[in-house]
């Protein structure tokens, strides 16, 4: 397991920074994250670190009397992308303003450190190179998995490495979600009403629970590691809803667990990339995920694997990971150093993973249901591994599985219309890639 800590961030910065000692931050966006930023710079005792200005809405309501009275707190935006700070910290969220005002800071010289997963996942590349051209640095390491270093361990750790494949659970109200469900055999909507209890989802959690979030989180992956231009909308999503809990009993059966799984493998100029939920081995570093956690695997060609555990979301983790990136900014502002866009390439994207298959089925009990399924995929080639059928259920619902030995994505789907039309089905097939 990877430790939650960054080299990036405890090595001491060097005071000598060209044009002054101090190393002015302003700090766009004061909600929880925004404040726990604040926090840690303002106690860090890091004398070559200055926290200048806070910028929000309603200004005069956030004040805080923790935070130094030299500091200047202003809802003008223009004001600050004006002064003399030499990092601009952007936490607002959300795509506009966002990219006009992060586009302004670089372009007038000055380096951004982000967390914003949307704006990095759609405008990365074309940032990075801004950035370069402007001599400054954009950082966002905190943009996925919270206070886990994936992001600077991609760009700078990894970096001697020639990565090719990149998994993850990237969204912790997914983990939280599932492992709710494994472990207490809940239905998936008491679930859900539980992770927003919590904190862990929004009311509408859409985003969470249909794969968007975790596709952005992807596509900056894909960007970091696998230095490739992704649109998040070019990824397939698939939706968690309707993972019940009879499937986590038949998941048991073939030892394994569910698990909302983001994977990328560039072969041969094309990015195979897919996010949604997967059966994955009960032992598995993915199996053993509980709750709100991320994990994120990646697979090189020199270095083998490496894994990245930790606390994927909330203020203070998340807060860590941004103030690492200041620090790594002000340490190459220090010693002249100027960060490099690498080469982005633009592969063709396609979901056609090769997998064996889980097809869980709730049908009306009638005979000839399973000659008729092994017609169809016998007519579409596609083999058989197993049949599963558990005692107890009324026949008017009853749940079966049959898993299917390795096929393509593209050879399955057509099986799967015909059988969306058989007249025993009551609910639609859920279909689930197995990863071993």
């Amino acid at each position: 397991m990877a430790k939650q800590t960054s080299e990036r961030a405890t090595t001491a910065i060097n005071p000598a920074r060209q044009g002054g000692d101090i190393c002015r931050i302003a700090l766009i966006g004061f909600g929880t994250v925004g404040r726990a930023v604040a926090k840690i710079l303002c106690e860090s005792g890091a004398p070559s670190l200055r926290l200048t200005h806070i910028c929000n809405r309603n200004v005069q309501r956030k004040k805080q009397d923790w935070v130094p009275a030299d500091v200047v707190w202003t809802d003008d935006i223009e004001s600050v992308l004006k002064s003399n700070v030499d990092i601009v910290i952007e936490l607002i969220g959300g795509l506009n303003p966002a990219e006009q005002i992060l586009r302004k800071a670089l372009e007038s010289g000055k380096s951004v450190v982000t967390a914003n997963k949307q704006l990095i996942a759609r405008c990365g590349p074309d940032l990075l190179q801004l950035a370069a051209s402007k001599g400054c640095q954009l950082e966002f390491g905190a943009s996925v998995a919270g206070g886990v270093p994936v992001i600077p361990a991609l760009r700078t750790g990894l970096c001697g490495d020639r990565l090719h494949g990149i998994a993850g659970i990237l969204n912790g109200t997914c983990n939280y979600i599932l492992s709710r469900i494994e472990n207490a055999r809940v239905p998936f909507s008491e679930a859900l009403e539980e992770a927003q209890a919590r904190g862990y989802a929004e009311a509408d959690a859409s985003e969470d629970l249909d794969g968007g979030d975790a596709r952005a989180k992807l596509a900056i992956l894909a960007l970091a590691g696998l230095r490739t231009r992704v649109e998040p909308e070019s990824i397939r999503a698939r939706t968690i809803r309707p993972v019940d809990a009879v499937d986590f009993d038949y998941a048991a059966d073939l030892g394994c667990t569910i698990r909302q799984i983001s994977r990328a493998d560039l072969k041969e100029g094309t990015l195979f990339a897919d996010v949604g939920p997967c059966l994955v081995p009960s032992d598995s570093p993915f199996g053993r995920v509980q709750r709100n956690l991320n994990l994120v695997l990646t697979s090189g060609q020199y270095g083998g694997d490496m894994a990245f555990l930790g606390a994927g979301a909330g203020g203070d983790p998340t807060a860590v990971a941004v103030v690492s990136d200041v620090m790594f900014v002000a340490q190459g502002l220090a010693g002249g150093k100027r960060d490099v866009a690498s080469y982005v390439s633009t592969p063709g994207i396609s979901s056609d993973f090769e997998t064996p298959w889980y097809l869980r089925f709730f049908v009306r009990d009638q005979p000839g249901i399973v000659a008729r399924l092994a017609q169809i995929l016998a007519d579409h080639h596609l083999n058989i591994d197993s049949l599963l059928q558990k005692p107890g259920f009324e026949k008017a619902s009853l749940p079966f599985v049959i898993t299917l030995e390795p096929c393509h994505d593209s050879q399955l789907h057509p099986a799967l219309e015909r059988m969306a039309g058989l007249d025993f089905a009551i609910r639609p097939c859920l279909c689930l890639p197995i990863l071993r």
